[in-house]
């Protein structure tokens, strides 16, 4: 994808003199516009630190294919940008960039505290280059533009931009952390006025309340994301684009297969789900993996409405050559605050139980709800197995709270796994007799989500449990030549 990109810079030369922007139709509105996820963020300020780091939730939304051009003559001068504009590439004025890490001062952010002082004004660079997300239902399901900006010291030349009906996170703001001690306040941000017109960005504020508080020295660093910011996403979220209206019927071609793997690592322990050890009670604990046998992926679009922790899902489908060919409605994702998880799940992927012999359900599972990710090579020789899957751990796919969209993907030939240590992954078998029972995994338990073959979606580990209240034991069944564990 790369390469076709950079061939294109060879008549770049050929401009010699920078021409004014081409102003934007009277009737028309901006081509680009700041958007915020959340009405309020949260930042914990740790002991010893000199500050906090605001994460604002802001994304750079595209209404209209929004397209620069950034390559330098010779390694002895500067960068030269040329944005895509009118079906042409105009130069923008000499001295904009100087380097290609992104626009110097495009964001500027004013800290007001409850008093209405204004405490801190800020000023951040924007790299209109990364982990982009589709916002509108009708736009196009790949973005062409490379995920981050350019660091080496030879970098000759970089596009960057943003697909129609996409938007564009912004990094945390500031280079360093910001002085602001725990209280209430207000932030502003806006587009510097200069870029306003020379891109065609709106130039409305957006309005943030921001919470600092102080967190324990303990809690430094930690959490499920390793991240030092809790966002709150309880109000005031703003989206671009258009709710669907309708639903158009799936379209003929292929479709994914869901398929459950019998249940493995399956262990008795003492902690409970909240990992606290608990010497009296037993927990059997277990991973399992959901995986996708082709032939074509499974893709899971969510949009968030506004000012809620809920995104309604929609599925993607796909013809033989990959392009997307219609979508249907298909449930919901939903926020997941508590430790161990804090991202957005996918409700009624798959579903657990523990049955006795002759089948009669003993324990449900508590989880119904995924983060889904490429987590693991199942079977690669599958038709229209994808060797190289962009998603493949929960970072990657599973959205932050300040998210206003988001897509999660099953890609054919790879599983989800959910391993054995994570929430969810166990049932409380303390009270339950000695005997044969069979643990039950069901993928698309629903049957919410569109696929190929639904008679194959269930998998059952048979095990043994025995020893006493406080000491239980567990044997499970052998597979094949899978030894039982």
């Amino acid at each position: 994808m790369f390469r076709p990109l950079c061939a294109g810079f060879s008549g770049l030369a050929a401009f010699s003199l920078a021409v004014a922007p081409t102003p934007p139709a009277a009737a028309e509105e901006p081509l680009l516009r700041l958007v915020a996820a959340t009405g309020n963020v949260v930042a914990e300020r740790y002991p010893g630190d000199p500050g906090v780091a605001l994460d604002l939730g802001l994304h750079l939304a595209a209404r209209e294919r929004f397209e620069l051009r950034v390559r330098r003559p010779s390694y002895g001068r500067a960068p030269e940008v040329h944005r895509w504009a009118g079906g042409r590439y105009e130069r923008l004025p000499d001295g904009l960039v100087k380097d290609f890490s992104g626009l110097p001062g495009f964001l500027e952010v004013k800290v007001i505290d409850k008093r209405g002082r204004t405490v801190a004004r800020l000023a951040q660079k924007f790299c209109p280059a990364g982990v982009a997300h589709r916002v509108q239902r009708d736009a196009a399901p790949v973005s062409p533009y490379p995920e981050s900006c350019p660091t080496h010291p030879f970098t000759l030349g970089t596009v960057w931009g943003v697909q129609r009906g996409w938007a564009l996170p912004f990094t945390p703001v500031g280079e360093n952390l910001v002085d602001l001690k725990p209280g209430k306040y207000r932030l502003e941000a806006s587009v510097a006025r200069k870029y306003r017109r020379l891109l065609d960005v709106s130039g409305e504020v957006r309005t943030i309340g921001l919470t600092v508080r102080a967190a324990a020295d303990q809690e430094h660093g930690g959490g499920h994301t390793g991240r030092r910011l809790a966002l709150a996403a309880r109000d005031g979220a703003q989206r671009p684009g258009r709710r669907p209206s309708t639903v158009p019927p799936v379209p003929q071609g292929p479709k994914p297969d869901l398929r459950a793997l019998p249940a493995w690592d399956i262990t008795v322990s003492h902690t409970n789900d909240t990992g606290r050890v608990v010497k009296k009670r037993d927990y059997l604990r277990f991973s399992t993996t959901v995986w996708n046998a082709g032939p074509s992926r499974l893709v899971v679009d969510g949009f968030r409405r506004e000012g809620s922790d809920v995104m309604d899902a929609y599925q993607y489908f796909y013809d033989a050559d990959g392009t997307q060919t219609g979508h249907t409605r298909t449930g919901t994702f939903e926020w997941e605050p508590k430790s161990g998880h804090e991202h957005w799940h996918f409700r009624d992927f798959a579903a657990y139980r523990l049955l006795s012999a002759d089948g009669e359900r003993v324990v449900r599972g508590r989880k119904e709800a995924f983060c889904l990710a490429n987590t693991d090579q199942i079977d690669l020789t599958v038709e229209g197995a994808n060797p190289r899957p962009e998603n493949t751990d929960l970072s990657s796919s599973c959205g932050q709270s300040t998210s206003v969209s988001l897509r999660q993907a099953l890609e054919a030939g790879s599983g989800d796994t959910y391993e054995h240590s994570l929430p969810g992954q166990s049932f409380d078998v303390t009270k339950i007799p000695n005997g044969v029972y069979r643990l039950e995994v069901t993928a698309n338990p629903a049957r919410r989500l569109v696929e190929t073959d639904l008679d194959n979606n269930v998998a059952l580990r048979r095990i043994t449990l025995g020893g006493r209240p406080g000491a239980r034991t567990v044997e499970v069944e052998r597979v094949g030549m899978i030894k039982g564990h």
